[in-house]
């Protein structure tokens, strides 16, 4: 029988052992790599190296290949030893050349196991009947909203909790192996004259490094195995130098004699395994932990794609210029780790409380873990860039790329500072003096505009969420020194052959996407997002005094949207007319790829025409979570979104034709990119029209929501979780151009979406929808973060406003339109405030 979960930390989705084959949790901070957790409890995945690396296992000489290994050791009161690989037992196929194919195949496993988790806490269960003790891991890595330092750790944080059902006490020993493999990140490199040191330096453990890797090296740094336990310590820094299997057979041995290991000489490896071993007496009855904190340090991250491992190519990570070396990031962790974990637990059972569908939460939270995968890194001055997703052993299309980083609504939810720090990168150094902005930003920052080529969706997108930030923060004088960029990446629409060049509220021009094709014509994709970047820069310039540019805003805002409810609109949803340019002399400079696009001009190949497109309010749902309300007719608006529902949604795929990427197959529900029911489908539409893709899926599912067709939204979002079950795919990886695709992160939108999250720090106005019978929800402004709860009384709603992060500067509290001034405002942690709304 598997043992208890926690009783402190909340789980929001279990999977048995026939749903746990492709679980990895990543386990790892924001922008410092990560190692993940499987679902049998394996180590894998380890992408620590500054580059992604699914599947990498390092070969060690030695019967049985594999990183990393955790092996339990008991002793019962009749003297009965044995052990066992702390995981659950290997799944079919075992057929291989040279047997097993399996890290570690041949150590015995726990016959029993299953794996929970609410991301960033996981725990897997593991029992046996031929074992005295049951096992659960409790594995996470800090993630506290709006604290980036204590959700920016390089460590993994492995507790091993032993429970004893039987009469008498137990003698166990938990030993934790890890190869020295720095050199080599699975890609490339090689590992020369690797060591590891021990330390009993704040903590007991290991540090492993290299003498002979090169030190400039992406691949150059250190790693440490270290454990909290403070008596029963005994270690290997190398295992026995022995030819054809021996070495693990000298190593099951020596383990098992007495539950302590002895060391050895490594002779001449280049990655000699590393060992930590903790002894412990298990009373009847009762239960021990033992803990391993497993950090890493590799400071010379190079740029995006370089050509040389040269020193110009060499941007660093931020999390180094904090620690010096893995060791000490280790003892950090150690050293907080019941604060770190008290403000995890506390955010995740904060918002898994929440009165929200299960899908939702599912789908929001464990879309985090991109946060932490390789798809992300800091640079040393702190700022947050991001791949769009991350391919098997590099990063899947670089830059920040601003037209897929549009979707994402996390990062700002969560994480403000890093947030505002990406519009700053945008505007204020991926824009030239034209306000043509580059769309993927190159580094280092001197190189930022290099890529040179802009989006029209990436562009204006990056308006809107200019105005997000200054939302949540309130801050009048960082928003000043952004503002001038960012008034010239609108006023770009407006060049002679740009996007609006007539000046008429219309998205006419060469307008490179999303898509990776330019459209030629007004369409509802780009069209809305225009929209959203007039209304959001009308309020910008109005509260800068720019009246007069305002008004011209509202002007083209007020024009546009009429003229596409009546062009546009084809009775159920909006649709493009295609207009060829004239010659490709007309387009300006860096609007159109050299290759992607159309070839021939006059008629154009990649366009919607008369397609239902799935994502086609994209624009609009941004705007609605921005509290810039409807950018066209509301009841078009709330048609167009049932239509996309109707036409690309499928109750499952076995008839489905798709000439691209397959993310959906068979018998599992899912929102195709596009269809033509009334036909009219041009003869090479986009290239993705049927595919199915997660984050264009959450925006259309967030546009049925926001336009009052809740109950399909949610389903929208379910049918994605149904397809991610741990069976089919990994529940921490929701996959695009790459593993771990930022758009996903779309999900954290229906948290606001469904309970009328808004916040202005100008005002100090939060809002939220009326409930009509008690519940409680979640709430993330990006400085700051809470729950709120509402309670029906005689004379209105009691809204109750906690804030568990960070400060809330709270001055009134609306609820469905009805507002309510609040006497106390400035609101820091743990401090609550409650109002009676009529």
């Amino acid at each position: 029988m598997l043992p208890p979960l926690s009783s402190t930390w909340p789980v929001l989705r279990s999977y048995d052992a026939a749903h746990s084959g492709c679980i990895a949790l990543p386990l790892g901070g924001i922008g410092t790599g990560t190692v993940s957790l499987g679902g049998r409890g394996q180590l894998c995945d380890w992408e620590v190296m500054n580059r992604p690396n699914k599947g990498f296992t390092p070969p060690v000489w030695g019967g049985m290949h594999g990183t990393a290994a955790v092996v339990l050791r008991t002793r019962d009161a009749q003297g009965v030893i044995k052990a066992r690989c702390l995981e659950a037992e290997l799944p079919a196929p075992f057929a291989s050349n040279v047997g097993a194919p399996q890290q570690h195949h041949g150590l015995p496993r726990f016959r029993e196991g299953d794996f929970s988790a609410a991301y960033p806490l996981a725990q897997v269960r593991l029992a046996d009947a031929d074992m005295p003790l049951r096992v659960r891991l409790e594995a996470f890595n800090p993630l506290i909203p709006s604290d980036e330092a204590a959700s920016s750790l390089p460590v993994a944080v492995l507790r091993y909790v032993l429970i004893n059902d039987g009469p008498t006490a137990v003698e166990a020993t938990v030993c934790a192996s890890v190869v020295n493999f720095i050199g080599h990140d699975g890609s490339g490199g090689t590992s020369i004259g690797n060591r590891n040191a021990v330390r009993h330096d704040g903590l007991h453990g290991l540090l492993m490094h290299s003498t002979g890797v090169p030190t400039d090296s992406e691949r150059w740094g250190t790693m440490a195995l270290t454990t909290t336990a403070t008596a029963g310590v005994s270690q290997r820094s190398a295992w026995a130098d022995v030819n054809w299997g021996d070495t693990w057979l000298d190593f099951w041995d020596d383990l098992l004699i007495d539950g302590q290991l002895d060391e050895r000489e490594s002779g001449t490896s280049a990655t000699p395994r590393a060992s930590l071993a903790v002894s412990t007496l298990v009373p009847a009855g009762g239960q021990r932990e033992v803990t391993f904190v497993l950090a890493w340090h590799f400071p010379n991250r190079q740029t995006w794609t370089p050509t040389a491992d040269a020193p110009d190519n060499r941007i660093g990570n931020h999390y180094c210029t904090v620690f010096p070396d893995a060791w000490a990031a280790a003892v950090h962790a150690a050293q907080q780790l019941s604060t770190l974990e008290a403000g995890t637990v506390r955010f995740v059972k904060a918002f898994t409380d929440a009165d929200l569908p299960l899908a939702v939460k599912d789908a929001a939270l464990s879309n985090l873990s991109t946060l932490r995968s390789q798809t992300v890194f800091r640079t040393p001055d702190g700022h947050l860039f991001g791949w769009e997703g991350s391919h098997p052993h590099e990063g899947s299309c670089h830059g920040s790329c601003t037209h897929v980083w549009n979707y994402e609504h996390a990062t700002a939810a969560l994480f403000g500072g890093l947030a505002r720090g990406m519009r700053e990168i945008e505007f204020l150094h991926a824009t030239a003096a034209t306000g043509h902005m580059s769309f993927r930003t190159n580094l280092p920052l001197s190189r930022a505009l290099d890529h040179g080529l802009a989006a029209a969706d990436g562009q204006l997108g990056c308006l809107m969420k200019l105005h997000r930030e200054w939302r949540n923060c309130g801050d009048d004088a960082w928003l000043k020194t952004v503002w001038p960029q960012a008034r010239k990446a609108l006023e770009f629409c407006w060049v002679a052959g740009g996007w609006d060049a007539d000046r008429d509220g219309v998205m006419e021009g060469c307008q490179h996407n999303t898509m990776d094709v330019e459209y030629y014509g007004p369409n509802p994709q780009m069209q809305f997002w225009y929209l959203g970047a007039l209304r959001a820069a009308t309020v910008l310039a109005t509260h800068l005094g720019e009246t007069d540019f305002a008004a011209q805003c509202t002007d083209l805002a007020t024009r546009g949207a009429a003229w596409t409810d009546a062009n546009l609109f084809n009775g159920e949803w909006y649709v493009q007319q295609i207009r060829p340019p004239a010659a490709d002399t007309l387009i300006a400079k860096g609007l159109r790829h050299e290759s992607m696009g159309a070839r021939d001009l006059q008629d154009p190949d990649f366009q919607i025409g008369d397609g239902c497109l799935v994502d086609q309010l994209v624009g609009q749902v941004m705007a609605h979570l921005n509290g810039l309300g409807h950018l066209a007719d509301p009841a078009k608006l709330a048609t167009t979104a049932r239509a996309v529902w109707t036409h690309t949604h499928h109750a499952d795929l076995h008839g489905h034709f798709n000439h691209m990427r397959s993310f959906a197959l068979n018998d599992e529900p899912a929102m195709v990119m596009a269809t033509w029911p009334r036909g009219g489908r041009p003869t090479r539409p986009f290239p993705y029209c049927h595919e199915v893709m997660t984050g264009f899926e959450y925006a259309a599912a967030l546009a049925l929501i926001l336009e009052g067709a809740v109950d399909d939204g949610v389903q929208a979002i379910a049918d994605i979780r149904f397809r991610h079950d741990g069976q089919r795919r990994n529940p921490f990886d929701e996959a695009e151009c790459g593993h771990h695709y930022a758009r996903a992160m779309a999900s954290w939108g229906a948290v606001a979406a469904l309970t009328g999250l808004r916040w202005s720090a100008q005002t100090g106005e939060l809002e939220l929808h009326r409930c009509t019978t008690a519940t409680a929800g979640f709430w993330a402004v990006g400085d700051a973060w809470g729950t709120w709860r509402q309670q029906p009384q005689a004379a209105g709603t009691q809204v109750e406003i906690t804030v568990l992060g960070g400060r809330l500067p709270l001055c009134a509290i609306t609820l469905s339109g009805r507002r309510v001034a609040v006497a106390t405002p400035a609101l820091a942690a743990d401090q609550t405030v409650a109002v009676v709304v009529p």
